[in-house]
């Protein structure tokens, strides 16, 4: 296809790197880091291949919860610098050809946020109707409580206005009423002012609570709080319907710019989550991460059987035409298992988190990839050629490309938020400051920056770092991977995952092996035959496709292999070119 139909839907092959500011680089000594210092590593982002950063939250906060417990919508945390600051990172980003877009965080509010100091302040204050009230807590759902370790309810009682608020996560996290028009005319204004300044879109936090569903038991009370009280007019007391808020929210951005996007996080069944596009029409989030497929890696990974994320793959339905799935390997939160069945998460736990202290609420691990990979750098890269190679658009969380492991010792899900590490120097070149003043205390131990770090590894031709840069370069040059149609192969190999991408005639074949031993199998390629051959885009080596379209692969121990299709005298160079070449100059 022609690259010059990927730019208006630029999120469909983009790169996304996810970064907290508070844990990346420290640009004036005190400890936090900020914008400045992650201006000054843009290059590092631009060398890796980066096309868009995704900035988790920035704004002025009590930081009871990394940021998402938020008092100012239209600001940025002192801490890590000032609007001219994040208007500099957004121009060098812009200049490298960089993208960026940040967390909407509009399920809630800080407790310490004006409009709740207010809320709270009396039943007749100007936003007490921007919350959900009830004089009596409505019967909780066990399983409604995000954070059962914190947590048991969903209401909290205010002694000074004495009725109960509503909380779908923390206490001190009070829900935002979008029954009230005022809140969603205010939910768009914050939109406008950050795409005003650049933004390129949002990531939208735990998307199916944003409005939640009136039929569940504490909707009654959200209605009963969006309804007249003492003669004031909040509406007519309905909650809107989550897709038309969402359409409405896509819409507006559409007015603002046509090539904003959301990426949502929506971490339901495919039947359910297919509707958080917009079903067929695609109106309302652009991407969705594919919690299923990232969660059936893993049991794939545990078993050394690919099954399960091919059968996986093969039951996802297709988005709509112009929205994507977002695939990853790890986020900033709990590596959650909870779509696995009881007994399919305890194989997870065995084979990645068998001690208690490395899982997190029952349903999931507080752990990097590769310490669960014991650090074997063939597992590793081949999990990182299936995120770049399965259909979707692949997300990383910083760290990733270097194999940053966690620090246990930090409590809950901080054990995957420790100081980016650049150098094996003093504090991995994070900051110049006292650790101690660190919000998490750097890792320790075969992970630590001695060990592992950028500086070193942009050196090493066979890091992890220069691996991912490869991958990186090759998908982005590899549009069937993005925008063509997928199909999962039949191997006759359960330890391998074979599939293929075909778009306008070009076809990539990707192979992934899930076990230790090297594998020799034979696939059947429709409409391919020896008129073509299938060159590796990774590793050395061309395959030659028989008249029927068979192809004999050999696959070494956890080996990866992307074949691109082509006429020989158009095949992309191999070694034995590169020798070719060299010979005739000689």
């Amino acid at each position: 296809m022609r690259l010059t139909y990927t730019s208006d839907l630029w999120w469909k092959n983009a790169v996304v790197y996810c970064l907290d500011l508070e844990t990346y680089a420290d640009g004036n000594g005190d400890g936090i880091g900020d914008f400045r210092g992650a201006t000054e590593h843009i290059d590092h982002l631009e060398r890796l291949g980066v096309t868009c950063v995704w900035l988790m939250p920035f704004f002025p906060t009590p930081d009871r919860d990394d940021g998402y417990d938020i008092t100012d919508f239209y600001s940025v945390d002192p801490r890590l610098g000032t609007l001219g600051e994040f208007v500099e990172f957004m121009r060098t980003a812009r200049d490298r050809g960089i993208r960026v877009i940040a967390d909407l965080v509009v399920n809630h509010t800080s407790d310490e946020h004006p409009w709740f100091k207010d809320a709270r302040s009396s039943r007749d204050s100007r936003y007490r109707d921007w919350y959900i009230w009830s004089d009596t807590p409505e019967p909780d759902n066990p399983k409604g409580v995000v954070f059962p370790d914190k947590e048991n309810s969903l209401w909290e009682y205010d002694k000074g206005s004495e009725q109960y608020y509503y909380h779908r996560f923390y206490r001190f996290q009070p829900d935002l009423n979008v029954a009230n028009p005022e809140v969603r005319d205010e939910i768009a204004r914050i939109l406008g002012f950050w795409m005003e300044l650049g933004l390129s879109g949002f990531r939208v936090d735990a998307v199916p609570f944003l409005v939640e569903d009136v039929s569940k038991k504490e909707e009654p009370a959200k209605e009963k709080a969006a309804a007249k009280k003492d003669g004031k007019a909040t509406g007519d007391g309905k909650l809107p319907d989550v897709h038309d808020f969402l359409r409405d929210m896509r819409a507006f951005m559409n007015r603002r710019d046509g090539t904003a996007m959301l990426l949502g996080e929506v971490n339901l069944e495919y039947p359910d989550l297919l509707k958080f596009f917009g079903n067929n029409l695609g109106d309302e989030v652009t991407m969705c991460f594919d919690f299923i497929g990232m969660q059936r890696m893993y049991l794939a990974l545990a078993r050394g059987d690919a099954s399960p994320l091919g059968e996986s793959l093969r039951r996802r339905p297709a988005p709509p035409r112009d929205c994507h799935w977002a695939t990853f390997v790890r986020n900033h939160d709990e590596l959650t298992l909870d779509k696995l069945t009881d007994a399919e998460r305890q194989e997870v736990f065995a084979a990645f988190g068998p001690d208690k202290d490395m899982q997190l609420y029952g349903r999931g691990l507080r752990r990097r990839l590769p310490p669960m990979l014991d650090g074997d750098l063939r597992k590793i890269k081949m999990v990182y050629s299936l995120l770049f190679s399965l259909p979707g658009t692949p997300v990383m969380f910083y760290g990733e490309e270097i194999g940053m492991g966690e620090n246990l010792q930090v409590p809950g899900r901080e054990a995957v938020r420790t100081p980016m590490q650049w150098t094996p120097n003093k504090n991995g070149g994070f900051s110049t400051a006292d650790p101690r003043s660190f919000r998490n205390p750097m890792v320790q131990g075969e992970y630590g920056p001695e060990h592992i770090n950028v500086s070193a590894q942009r050196r090493d031709p066979d890091s992890l770092l220069m691996w991912i840069t490869k991958l990186a370069e090759q998908y982005r040059g590899c549009p069937e991977l993005a925008w063509g149609d997928y199909q999962v192969l039949d191997t006759g190999e359960a330890s391998v995952l074979a599939h293929r991408a075909d778009i306008d005639g070009a076809t990539v074949v990707a192979l992934h092996n899930f076990s230790g031993d090297e594998i020799h199998f034979e696939l059947t390629l429709e409409d391919l035959d020896d008129s073509q051959v299938l060159t590796d885009l990774l590793v050395d080596g061309t395959e030659k496709i028989s008249e029927d379209g068979r192809v004999r692969i050999t696959l070494d121990p956890y080996g990866c292999r992307w074949l691109r299709a082509s006429e020989p005298e158009l095949a992309p160079a191999d070694t034995a070119d590169v020798a070719d070449s060299e010979a005739r100059e000689a």
